[in-house]
């Protein structure tokens, strides 16, 4: 699974359970990460033991987009049996701040940056 544009790419990797987002995602409103919220839906309906979301190389992320990630993090919560893993870096102002938010919703959730 893979959605590639201009600005931005996600690609879902099987085999590790990652799905890798690279680029900037300034998308504006919730209807332009329609393909996203698919991507990842698609991905939790598949039932993996562990789902890891690397966003280390993800320069940019909106508010829709922080918003986007929150739903997806909660879905997975309430699925109850999926582990979850975000890979973020120190080095990406935004990430340090936000991506600690997403162990709020999911206690159990690893956040790992470097």
């Amino acid at each position: 699974m893979e959605i590639r544009t201009e600005n931005y790419s996600i690609y879902y990797d099987k085999l590790t359970q990652t799905a890798i987002f690279n680029g900037s995602l300034r998308l504006s409103g919730m209807e332009e990460y329609d393909p996203i919220v698919e991507l990842l839906n698609e991905v939790a309906d598949t039932q993996p033991s562990t789902i890891t979301l690397n966003l280390r190389e993800l320069d940019f992320l909106n508010s829709s987009g922080i918003n986007v990630l929150s739903k997806f993090v909660i879905k997975v919560r309430q699925k109850g049996n999926i582990h979850m893993v975000v890979l973020g870096s120190n080095n990406v102002p935004w990430q340090g701040k936000s991506l600690k938010n997403l162990q709020r919703l999911m206690p159990s959730l690893d956040l790992l940056l470097d």
